[in-house]
């Protein structure tokens, strides 16, 4: 849809994150780009039918996925007046994209949802973001790309703000990492060019190097939507009850804390989980239990609905951070 005031016109666009966890990891539903094939999230333009922005949102997805989608809600609204470049060349000044975002939690994914569609894990776009079994390699190459991009800086000042960029996102130094800083993380590597999306926006061929042609980049602006997504599902989890968006109807303790590790990215002591759950009183016991689990057979849970009208913020307040990533 097109909106003219009189000055330049705008365009909107709808655009989804549709989040599942499948064989124990976070993915996304992509469709599959007819420019360069890179991958796209599901988006269409809002139509002058479309009664709100979720009914056009929902409309796209169906058509284009064959999914209907369960809980959503709205990310964030981008802007940026050079989003519309990259993969169709340079943006057209002439006309404002605008893009209203939106996140989408479903327990029941198909993984064969279509021909042109697909569930990609997560961090395949955002590998620096996977801190659950290890340090992940890509992050000591960033952080020396990095590096040679702060010192690079052509005055003090600019210098030192990026040194703090790069000290608050990267956790450099002895400050901990901020599993919620994922968007600012991707920004600063948009900033520096150490990005696909940094090279394609200017029409250019993105170089060899730190991830460079290897880099998975995806359509337009949609990796920039997906760190916001990711961070705000992250944030959100702490203290609102998404995470059984993407359970299944009952599941073990175990299962339920791999779910909140997967998402925030980082491992997370187990008794201590246990008894925020417990003291959180977000579950109860079915009554049944668990018996392939390779050994002692572990207790069924459910989420308790009752415990949202009980208080305001039932989350699982978990503290995922306080990783640095400069080595020992």
């Amino acid at each position: 849809m097109t909106l003219n005031s009189g000055a330049s016109p705008a365009t909107v666009d709808l655009t989804a994150v549709i989040v599942a966890m499948i064989d124990g990891e976070p993915c996304i539903l992509t469709v599959q780009s007819g420019a360069n094939d890179r991958d796209t999230l599901p988006c269409g333009p809002l139509q002058p039918d479309h009664r709100t922005l979720q009914a056009g949102l929902r409309s796209w997805v169906e058509y284009q996925t064959g999914l209907r989608l369960g809980y959503m809600e709205q990310l964030y609204t981008f802007a940026d007046r050079n989003r519309a470049g990259g993969d169709d060349g340079p943006a057209d000044q002439d006309v404002r994209p605008v893009s209203v975002a939106y996140l989408a939690l479903v327990h029941d994914a198909n993984p064969q949802t279509g021909r042109a569609t697909a569930w990609q894990p997560w961090y395949d776009y955002l590998p620096w973001e996977d801190w659950r079994t290890e340090r992940p390699p890509v992050v000591d190459r960033l952080l020396a790309d990095l590096g040679d991009w702060r010192d690079q800086a052509p005055s003090a000042a600019k210098r030192r703000r990026r040194a703090e960029r790069l000290r608050l996102t990267f956790a450099s130094g002895s400050t901990p990492w901020d599993e919620e800083r994922s968007l600012e993380r991707y920004e600063l590597l948009y900033g520096a060019g150490q990005v696909a999306e940094a090279w394609h926006d200017q029409g250019r061929e993105p170089p060899a190097g730190i991830l460079g042609r290897s880099d998975r980049s995806m359509a337009t602006d949609h990796r920039r939507i997906l760190a916001t997504a990711m961070g705000r599902l992250r944030g959100k989890i702490k203290y609102r009850p998404l995470l059984f968006e993407l359970m299944p109807p009952t599941f073990t303790l175990l299962q339920l804390q791999r779910t909140a590790e997967a998402l925030s990215g980082t491992r997370l002591h187990k008794q201590n989980f246990r008894r925020l759950v417990e003291r959180q009183q977000l579950v109860e016991a079915t009554g049944q239990h668990e018996t392939r689990t390779g050994g002692r057979p572990a207790q069924l849970m459910r989420f308790r609905p009752a415990v949202t009208l009980e208080r305001p913020a039932p989350g699982l307040g978990i503290k995922a951070g306080g990783r640095s990533t400069r080595r020992a």
